[in-house]
């Protein structure tokens, strides 16, 4: 087996801390009878409404097959709804849904600062954002490109 080189072992570390986050966002999003998919998915919708399901698929991190059975779930919870518009189907967010966006999303978002606040200083969080700014830039042209 050959040796890792900087690049994989920090792919590496950052999968494991994806992984780690969504476990604890999870569990942290119980109190709020949301996922973190879920959550993900009424931000999308929030951000860019109305939307389409492809455009929402390219946004989040759901595969094809699983946001067409989140929405649904979603859409019987009655916290988004889908409407036809000749041959488009939009989606937006109902006012149950805003609302409960809106209860989950300071905490949540105070809950994902802190694994960065509690380990580290502001200087370095703001050098980690350009360098990840930097990477995930780059992984979009390759996106573009394909």
């Amino acid at each position: 087996m050959q040796k890792n080189t900087r690049g994989s072992l920090i792919w590496l570390r950052l999968t494991r801390f994806t992984h780690q986050s969504n476990l604890l966002s999870n569990e942290f999003l119980k109190q709020f009878d949301l996922t973190t998919a879920q959550f993900d998915v009424l931000m999308q919708i929030s951000t860019y409404e109305p939307l389409t399901q492809c455009d929402l698929a390219e946004k989040v991190t759901v595969t094809q097959g699983g946001i067409s059975r989140m929405l649904a779930r979603l859409e019987k919870d009655g916290l988004i709804e889908r409407r036809q518009e000749w041959k488009t189907k939009t989606i937006s967010l109902t006012n149950k849904g805003r609302e409960k966006l809106n209860n989950a999303f300071d905490a949540q978002l105070a809950f994902q600062s802190s694994f960065f606040d509690e380990s580290l200083s502001k200087e370095e969080q703001k050098i980690l954002y350009s360098l990840m700014s930097r990477v995930q830039k780059n992984s979009d042209k390759r996106l573009v490109k394909r």
